[in-house]
Order: C-alpha cells, then structure tokens, then sequence
C-alpha cells in the first residue's frame, strides 16, 4: 500500500477524478516527494478506501484517478467523547490520540473549572484528520461546537450511556460498572485539568442515563484519564478483537 494516504470530501469509485486541495498537494509534492503517476490511497468516510493514481501536480492544487476499492466502508464503533477543552498541546494530542482509539465524534464541553478560553476547532478537525489519515481509519470524528455542560445533558439522546469519569474515589471501577450494562450507544465525559465541581457531579449523578466510573487509585490527568477509560470500553466492547482486513 502507497505511504500517502488522505481523506477527501469527494464521492469515491473507480474512474472518479477527485480534486486534492493546497494543502494536500504541497504534502504530496514536497513532503512525500511524489510525482504524477505516482499511487495514492484516498477514503471519505462513506465509500471505503481506494487506490488512485496522481494525474495532476502543482503548487496549489493536485488530481488523482480512483482505480479500484481496497476496503469497503464497515461499521465503526459508537463511541463518543466529550471533554473539557484543555491547553493547546494536551488537546491536540487527546484529539489525535482518541482518533486512533476510534472515537466517532468528539464534543467540547465547558465545565465551571474549564481554564481554556478558545477552542479553535478547524486546527483540532484538522489533527483529527491527520490522525485518521496515519492510523488507516476509514472515518473521521465528527467535531460538535462547544456547548457548556447543562447544555449537554438537557439535550442528551436518552439512549446513549454517559460514562462520567469521577475522580472523587466513590465511584465504582469501570470495568465492573461497565460489565453489568446491556450494549448500545456509549460516550465517556471527563472533566478540565481541576476536575469538576462537586455540584456539577451530584447533578450528573441525578441523571438516568449517567453511569459515574472510577479508573483506579491514581489522580490521572484529563487527557490521561480520556485516553485509559476509552481503551477499557472498546476493549470490553471487542474492539480489539477486530482486525483489519
């Protein structure tokens, strides 16, 4: 398989012609120093991924032809995240990292303790892709605007399970919380760097569709905790027990 692997917009299958954009023509051409001709692998999300061939190469803009589908589009796992925006770097790296765990969307939500000011998405869509893009995923994670948290529990889809990750000790271990609900549509919520506030936990606590879970004995950072409660659900989930074809 080609090293260059992208995500487009574009509707995918063979003979296609699909448009590459400057950003993607100046990876292709002085990053990856390839040429027209030259294989690329391309997917969108919805028609699988596919070799293609580049036929056009210049500075702001490339073409390549869709030959034929290596992998058709199959099902992803459900899983959601929604998290207090951190600082630049720990953020860019929970987005890219929970791309690869196989998150399907990502929700920044603001909490009373939340510190960062601005979430500047299209540089988190644009980690979110790259991530996708390198760990041979055939999606990307959807990127909901910010909202803060009442707002997202009001507007919750009844549903999905919301697994609160609770610092405060109190809570059962994840794995025997998780093990003695049925299956279906899950998120996981963690809290900004200070973690929440009491009241905020107790309402969520109020909340049906609320499981609160601990992650062991150690204060794990945000981002650490993110990352440690979503490989414990797509592991009990059989996530890891899918291979790729």
């Amino acid at each position: 398989m080609s090293g260059i692997r992208l995500f487009v917009g574009a509707d995918l299958g063979a003979g296609a012609t699909v448009a590459l954009d400057a950003g993607q023509a100046h990876y292709v051409r002085n990053v990856m120093r390839a040429g027209v001709g030259d294989p690329v692998v391309l997917f969108n999300g919805r028609d699988g991924e596919w070799t293609a061939a580049l036929t056009g190469l210049g500075k702001q803009a490339a073409e390549a032809q869709v030959a034929r589908q290596t992998r058709p589009q199959a099902p992803e796992p459900d899983v959601w995240l929604a998290f207090a925006p951190l600082k630049r770097g720990a953020v860019d790296s929970l987005v890219e990292k929970t791309t690869e765990l196989g998150v399907a969307r990502l929700l920044p939500v603001l909490t009373r303790r939340t510190n960062a000011a601005r979430v500047n998405l299209d540089r988190l869509r644009a980690h979110a892709v790259e991530a996708a893009e390198q760990c041979e995923r055939l999606s990307v994670p959807d990127m909901a605007d910010p909202v803060r948290l009442d707002a997202l529990t009001a507007d919750w889809p009844p549903n999905r399970r919301l697994v609160v990750c609770d610092e405060r000790g109190d809570a059962p271990p994840i794995a025997a919380a998780l093990g003695n609900l049925p299956p279906g549509p899950t998120a996981v919520l963690v809290g900004p760097e200070g973690g929440f506030e009491g009241a905020e936990l107790d309402s969520l606590d109020q909340l049906p569709f609320v499981t609160r879970v601990g992650l062991g004995p150690r204060v794990l950072r945000a981002d650490t905790a993110a990352l440690a409660a979503l490989a414990i659900i797509q592991a009990l989930a059989g996530d890891g027990d899918r291979r790729p074809e």
